[in-house]
């Protein structure tokens, strides 16, 4: 395949990102991080991205590049498969808050400073809803009541069962796609493509399904009206 200009350019535009994110990672996650794989995955990301990138949604192409890196990063080191809980929760916790700034990116321009500041505030409701859900949602389905956590206290394990749980019943009284796209997504530890993919939507529109659906609980449980 060969790529326009334009696209090429976009490519020369972020290639430093790959090394600069790779380097975040290894600062966040240590032993755990392979700064060359995480730059590599970086690398295919950046060229998805300037192949993918619009300029009429009004957002810079390194921005847009920078989180689709970062998402791809994330990615390749939850495939690894062999992170330690305490590693894990932390990747998922960051993975879903970029997922929510994705989805972001996409969103225009508030016309009124008022709605610009209201909008901010949701986004970062929304973005410590998905860091919650991400850090407390089980590997692979695992069931709350059997997980442990040797880093953790058995009385926070309780406090983070029991939040989870609430998190659980809000998750269950959203509407049927996105609370199956929630579910697939934390529960049962399917990346968002491929979630997204199983029922019917693209993965642009899953990122703002996602978002959405955080933004819903966040406001439930902020309200006091989710049931346990």
């Amino acid at each position: 395949m060969t790529d326009s200009p334009e696209v090429l350019a976009r490519v020369k535009e972020g290639m430093d990102l790959a090394n600069i994110l790779a380097r975040q990672l290894k600062r966040q996650f240590g032993p755990h991080a392979n700064v060359d794989d995480l730059a590599s995955a970086g690398r295919e990301a950046l060229l998805a991205a300037a192949r993918s990138f619009d300029p009429e949604r009004g957002v810079p192409f390194r921005r847009w590049a920078n989180l689709r890196m970062r998402g791809a990063m994330f990615e390749h080191m939850r495939q690894q498969g062999n992170l330690p809980k305490r590693v894990y929760r932390k990747l998922r916790a960051l993975q879903a808050a970029e997922l929510v700034n994705e989805a972001a990116a996409e969103e225009p321009t508030p016309p009124t400073a008022e709605a610009a500041d209201q909008k901010i505030t949701d986004h970062l409701a929304t973005a410590a809803m998905a860091m919650a859900v991400g850090f407390l949602a089980m590997r692979h389905g695992e069931a709350v009541d059997r997980a442990k956590d040797p880093d953790h206290s058995p009385e926070s394990t309780v406090g983070q069962m029991e939040l989870l749980r609430i998190v659980q019943a809000a998750i269950e009284e959203l509407p049927d796609q996105e609370k199956t796209l929630l579910k697939r997504h934390y529960f049962d530890d399917v990346n968002m493509d491929v979630a997204a993919a199983e029922i019917g939507l693209s993965k642009s529109w899953a990122c703002r399904l996602h978002a959405r659906a955080l933004e819903s609980i966040a406001k439930a449980m902020r309200r006091g009206r989710v049931q346990t």
